[in-house]
């Protein structure tokens, strides 16, 4: 690791969905490597989704109905599969932050110095 690159944390479980939902709600409809790719700027390089994560979890959700799908045209004999948030997966990220808020917190006041 070179001096300025910042150490990579694990995602926590359970929260790979939420980021993803919300990624698509800050940026509209992408592709995988660009949801990667914003959930790590976004987090300054700290998480780093693997294709292994990124994947099966954007399919768990297009089988719940949080996202759709389409294929896209993405240069000459190649495609790319763009995902949306659907209103469903509006109101599925709405809970979902606020149960990872009441937790967060819970952890802090079991954490916090007295």
């Amino acid at each position: 690791m070179q001096a300025s690159e910042k150490p990579r944390s694990e995602i926590p479980p359970g929260t790979l969905e939420m980021m993803i939902l919300k990624t698509l709600k800050r940026f509209g409809p992408m592709h995988g490597y660009g949801i990667a790719k914003s959930i790590q700027q976004t987090s300054e390089a700290v998480l780093r989704v693997e294709e292994g994560s990124l994947y099966p979890a954007l399919q768990r959700i297009l089988i719940k109905g949080w996202v759709t799908a389409d294929w896209v045209a993405a240069g000459p004999k190649r495609r790319s599969r763009m995902y949306q948030l659907t209103e469903e997966g509006r109101k599925r990220l709405i809970a979902e932050v606020s149960e990872y808020r009441r937790v967060s917190e819970a952890i802090w006041r079991v954490i916090e110095p007295a």
